[in-house]
């Protein structure tokens, strides 16, 4: 998985030439340390200071840096004293990196005693930063504002959290997804136009032949199969026909082959997310199920029924939520438990469910699947934990693209399910069972998400700010009536 300590954010500070060279000395110097502290602190990228910007130029030439810098994936701003905020027009004009407004000072407290007209003069963020958002918002600029001082947790983590973003931002405009195949048949959902998808985030998704993919398969090494195989049965609990010398150890083997093609073709094509689909696996001796669910593991986005959209999200989320524990999965609404007393959803899929969310040591086992007309698939068999989650979906609603959020808790799967060979997760969605998926569906929300067990509604808002996209979301305080209005009041913002 990444690291991501390669990409930076720039702390940049804002004056004027206006109260002269002793007082910059001193907003440079105080920059400085703010930058310092940052940098040292749980922040996941670095935070790199530039020099302190005093006029038109300045400003315009540290944006153009910044968009051109390649580790270099977003900017913080201050505004120490009073910087005028015109001069920062053509410069934010031509900013292309996702922008956060810190709003602190370097004083925490006011020093009642000894406070005169140069403190005054030098410590100006209360109104220079208001200066600040006012152009921001008059040019209509999508950011994040952080307020409180610099040294508090809170500040932090707030700041933290959107760097995250920003990294996966940087990555998703230049992600490469492939699809092998087409999507499912006459479903609309996981269809989409890959035009604007392209035009709003970056990403590319293109398709490859099956048969791109299975020439790759085929060039696969028994001595590379041997190896992978040893892995599987030193990672999981094998099914004991799966073991060497079992009935069955020969589609273990095919699995291994299909996951060394399919890992190496990505790799070779520099692809970060992909999809595939059951109804065209033609020269493939199973559905990639074992395959799927461990590059997932390691970072790749992952779609089924050819879901591009669910693909990149996977993936991006996987990126924002790098180092982090718990993990961030492909998910499907599956079925219900619809007990008045406790009603729950189990979260499922075919054979794709990622085992960065198990609660312990997966399965490893072989059944048949009913459908794809091919050999039992192997895949790994867990049950997710319980905790607080959140699924996403990103859906293509024709004039633009909205982002939906249910905020949900998960519980620990409380029944043994032996006929249910596949990875499951379940959970109880916000507000409530009957609010919570009536709001999806009047959302238009698809049945493939990414499930993430450690990452946030805030996170994927600061997101959608940074691409400028509709996001609903579905929490607690979620009121039918409301969310109605709320959809007719986007239709008019987002035309």
């Amino acid at each position: 998985m990444l690291n991501l300590k390669q990409f930076e954010i720039w702390f940049i500070t804002g004056s004027q030439h206006l109260y002269g060279e002793e007082t910059l000395r001193q907003v440079g110097d105080h920059s400085q340390i703010i930058a310092g502290f940052l940098n040292d602190s749980a922040i996941p990228v670095r935070v790199v200071f530039k020099p302190v910007v005093k006029t038109p130029d300045e400003i315009y030439n540290i944006c153009q840096e910044a968009n051109l810098a390649p580790h270099c994936v977003g900017i913080v701003t201050w505004m120490h004293t009073f910087s005028p905020a015109k001069m920062w027009i053509r410069g934010l004009n031509i900013l292309k990196k996702p922008l956060l407004h810190l709003h602190t000072q370097f004083n925490r407290d006011i020093p009642w005693g000894e406070i005169d007209m140069d403190f005054m003069n030098l410590n100006q963020s209360a109104h220079g930063d208001r200066e600040f958002g006012f152009i921001m918002s008059r040019m209509r600029l999508n950011r994040k504002v952080v307020v409180g001082y610099w040294q508090d947790a809170a500040v932090i983590s707030q700041i933290a959290s959107w760097s995250r973003v920003a990294v996966a931002a940087f990555e998703l405009k230049t992600m490469k997804v492939v699809r092998f195949g087409d999507n499912m048949r006459q479903v609309a959902v996981t269809d989409g136009d890959k035009v604007s998808a392209e035009m709003t985030f970056g990403m590319s998704v293109n398709t490859h032949a099956t048969g791109d993919l299975v020439a790759v398969i085929n060039q696969v090494t028994d001595a590379e199969i041997d190896a992978l195989v040893t892995e599987y049965a030193d990672s999981y609990t094998l099914m004991t026909s799966l073991l060497k010398g079992g009935n069955q150890h020969g589609s273990l083997r095919d699995a291994a082959r299909i996951e060394i093609g399919l890992r190496a073709f990505l790799e070779d094509g520099n692809f970060k997310a992909y999809t595939n689909t059951f109804e065209d696996l033609h020269g493939m001796a199973q559905l990639p199920g074992i395959a799927s669910q461990r590059l997932m593991a390691d970072g790749y986005g992952y779609g089924g029924e050819g879901d591009w959209k669910t693909s990149a999200m996977v993936r991006t989320m996987k990126v924002m939520a790098a180092g982090l524990p718990g993990g961030n999965s492909f998910m499907e609404d599956y079925t219900y438990h619809f007990d008045p007393i406790n009603p729950l959803v189990l979260g499922s899929h075919m054979l794709e469910i990622c085992p960065s969310i198990a609660a312990g040591k997966p399965s490893c086992e072989i059944h048949p699947l009913g459908i794809g007309g091919k050999a039992d698939p192997v895949r790994l068999v867990f049950d997710a934990p319980a905790g607080s989650a959140i699924n996403v979906s990103l859906i293509d609603m024709g004039n633009r693209f909205r982002l939906l959020v249910n905020e949900v808790e998960a519980v620990a799967v409380m029944e043994a399910l032996p006929k249910l060979p596949v990875a499951r997760a379940l959970w109880k969605p916000m507000p409530d069972m009957k609010t919570g998926c009536a709001a999806w569906i009047l959302a238009g929300g698809a049945h493939h998400t990414v499930y993430s067990q450690n990452l946030t509604t805030d996170q994927i808002e600061d997101f959608a700010e940074i691409f400028g996209v509709e996001l609903v979301v579905i929490d607690k305080s979620t009121n039918l009536r409301q969310l109605k209005n709320e959809l007719r009041w986007n239709e008019a913002a987002y035309k």
